[in-house]
């Protein structure tokens, strides 16, 4: 169920996502995707940028990077169950600093699997 902040975040996206689509419509050159980061701004970030800075895995520099960090989550192969804690607390403290809604409490109430996690 989604919250109330959720859904005006969703009025709100909406309501961009027309405007583009009009000033398109029009003859406007409206870019379809953000730009994102490319390779070597990511090179250059500080390791305590990375949830994982020792792999270097899921820079946390804006909103989009947060929660994009917590879907892929359990996609980090080669780490520890420890090396997950601190990540996670890395991520809840970026969620924190970019206003993102984390929903679980737990990296271990994300949906279950991931990869060759060493225990």
């Amino acid at each position: 169920m989604a919250t109330n902040r959720q859904k005006e975040a969703a009025r709100r996206n909406i309501a961009k996502a027309r405007q583009a689509q009009s000033a398109r419509a029009h003859g406007a050159d409206v870019p379809r995707h953000g730009e994102g980061m490319s390779t070597a701004e990511e090179n250059k970030l500080a390791d305590q940028k990375f949830a994982f800075p020792e792999e270097r895995k899921e820079p946390l520099t804006d909103a989009r990077h947060v929660r994009n960090a917590i879907a892929r989550f359990d996609q980090v192969e080669g780490v520890s169950d420890a090396e997950r804690d601190r990540a996670w607390k890395r991520i809840l403290a970026a969620a924190e600093r970019y206003d993102v809604e984390v929903s679980a409490s737990d990296w271990r109430d994300l949906a279950k699997g991931g990869k060759d996690r060493k225990h």
